[in-house]
């Protein structure tokens, strides 16, 4: 498992926006996505997020896209947003040839610390497309817990990818942050 000494946590800026781009479509989309495990491939095919997408994040206000960097590499990121009591996780992508070594833990740690120490957030909710048994089974292993609260993927909406099946939903996860 790496350590947190070996990586560098920052906030993302505007000049980070294509790097992120890029690392975000890899961990999910295309052929590139299935060297790692978090690949959607096999339910959504097109663009999981654009330039405009990651600029609205790295410019939002009440958040923030953390990134972790290696030797000055990125690595992996995620979204953190501040509402209320708790905040928002989302967008988290690491370098699909690094997952599966523990990465994602010690970035997931890090987020949570960072909501609960810049926001006092004492939740942190996400969303996760319901069929990604995997992917919720490893974020119930982190404490997360599925709520049953069901949404409607964005069918016609191609900024978020083209479904290659009819029941796509996203449920929501929630941990307290102690």
């Amino acid at each position: 498992m790496p350590s947190t000494s070996e990586l560098t946590f920052r906030t993302a800026v505007d000049a980070d926006i294509p790097e992120l781009v890029g690392l975000i479509e890899s961990a999910y989309r295309g052929d590139a996505s299935r060297a790692g495990w978090t690949t959607e491939a096999d339910l959504l095919e097109g663009q999981r997020t654009d330039p405009d997408g990651v600029a609205a994040v790295v410019r939002n206000d009440t958040g923030r896209l953390l990134l972790a960097e290696r030797d000055g590499e990125l690595i992996a990121c995620c979204q953190l947003e501040h509402r209320g009591d708790h905040a928002y996780f989302g967008m988290f992508a690491v370098r699909p040839a690094l997952q599966g070594g523990g990465l994602g833990k010690v970035i997931i740690a890090e987020a949570e610390r960072t909501a609960r120490a810049l926001w006092g957030a004492r939740e942190m909710r996400m969303t996760v497309i319901r069929q990604r048994e995997e992917l919720i089974a490893w974020y119930e292993r982190r404490g997360y817990r599925r709520t049953g609260e069901l949404t409607p993927f964005p069918y016609g909406d191609e900024r978020f990818g083209i479904p290659q099946r009819a029941d796509l939903e996203f449920e929501l996860l929630v941990k307290p942050l102690g």
